[in-house]
């Protein structure tokens, strides 16, 4: 290979993510003039009309950069959860926050990471691409999680430790004594990273989430999004509460302006915007019932789940597998997400859509199974 060619070893065999098609492709493909997408977690009710009122508001300063490490944002992040500006970094999504803490925290070539499996894909292609050893243990019944599986994984050179709460793709949420004892036995220089991009929908969250109780817990850090409870996975934002030594690491690094200033004024005005939370909260909770009771009713498996989502497993000897329910259902305009990529080719993740979308499901489904 000509040695202008040449690349890291860890990029060689690396493949590029696969969103599936797009809603447009769909209706061009199918001929339909909708089509219902319950396949990407997002919000059921959209983007808040006052967080879209700011945007119309401040679309004249795209023009501008935003104030590097987005200050007034970390602040206002940093009092919704009472805790100080210091511990906050905001990002281009979360993900950009898990990107940073395996390049500042995990030694390539020495570190490892460990978490279960399945989990969010993100942790194990940057530790890859970072070139430090990711280690997964199996999920125990039902989707729960085994502290002991994990723990045994752990050594002194485990750097990181991420767990997803509640869990994707399964909405599966560990009770709150599960974390404390992994934040208490995992080696010291062990960082756990709680992942709780879903925790908005889980309640009570306090019998869930550490974050009430960080300051109890020096090794642990607590990820957050506005792409879900929020709805603006279109603007990429995203923030970590890390304990402070790290999150001023975090920010001598990041790159300054990752977080563009829309994103930053909607981050502020979500913040404010109870009222659009409340009503996220009830659809999600209201659709989430609906959709376990119907498609129960038509023999599906639907998983108990904290977040607004939920495996479903089709009724035993069903004609068509998961993959044929899949494709029959997008050719009738109704895009769930298959899971064979994360070693559950039997099921399906649905998300919970507003009520027109969550009817529209049953319908066809039902149409589908007959």
């Amino acid at each position: 290979m000509d040695d202008i060619r040449r690349v890291r070893p860890e990029v060689e065999d690396f493949e590029a993510y696969s969103p599936g098609l797009t809603i447009d492709e769909i209706k061009a493909r199918f001929g339909l003039d909708a089509v219902i997408k319950m396949a990407s977690n997002e919000n059921p009710l959209g983007t808040s009309p006052v967080v879209q009122k700011v945007l119309c508001d401040k679309a004249g300063l795209a023009f501008r950069y935003a104030q590097a490490g987005t200050p007034r944002l970390a602040a206002a992040i940093a009092g919704h959860h009472g805790l100080p500006a210091g511990r906050v970094v905001a990002g281009n999504g979360s993900d950009e926050i898990i990107d940073l803490l395996i390049r500042v925290k995990a030694r390539p070539g020495r570190d490892n990471i460990i978490a279960f499996k399945p989990c969010f894909a993100m942790y194990r292609l940057q530790a890859r691409l970072c070139g430090v050893e990711f280690r997964q243990a199996p999920l125990g019944p039902g989707f729960s999680f085994d502290p002991d599986a994990l723990l045994a994984l752990a050594d002194e050179n485990t750097a990181i430790c991420f767990v997803t709460t509640p869990d994707n793709p399964s909405g599966y949420a560990p009770p709150v004594a599960v974390l404390e004892r992994l934040a208490r036995e995992l080696p010291p220089q062990c960082l756990l990273v709680l992942d709780e991009a879903y925790m908005d929908f889980a309640e009570p969250q306090e019998a869930y989430s550490l974050l009430p109780r960080l300051e109890e817990f020096p090794r642990v850090a607590v990820l957050r999004t506005f792409s879900k409870m929020y709805g603006l996975a279109g603007l990429r934002l995203g923030y970590g509460l890390l304990p402070e030594w790290l999150a001023d690491y975090c920010l001598r690094v990041k790159p300054p302006f990752s977080v563009n200033i829309l994103a930053e004024e909607a981050g502020l005005a979500a913040l404010r915007d109870d009222d659009f939370v409340r009503a996220t909260r009830e659809a999600v909770r209201r659709g989430r019932e609906f959709l376990a009771r119907e498609l129960g009713a038509l023999g599906c498996t639907v998983w108990p789940s904290q977040a607004n989502f939920f495996i479903m497993d089709l009724p035993a000897g069903a004609a068509l597998d998961a993959k044929g329910v899949f494709e029959a259902l997008l050719a009738r305009g109704i895009i769930l997400r298959p899971l064979a990529s994360y070693g559950l080719a039997a099921s399906l993740r649905v998300s919970v859509g507003n009520e027109q979308e969550n009817a529209a499901l049953v319908r066809a489904l039902a149409e589908v199974l007959a």
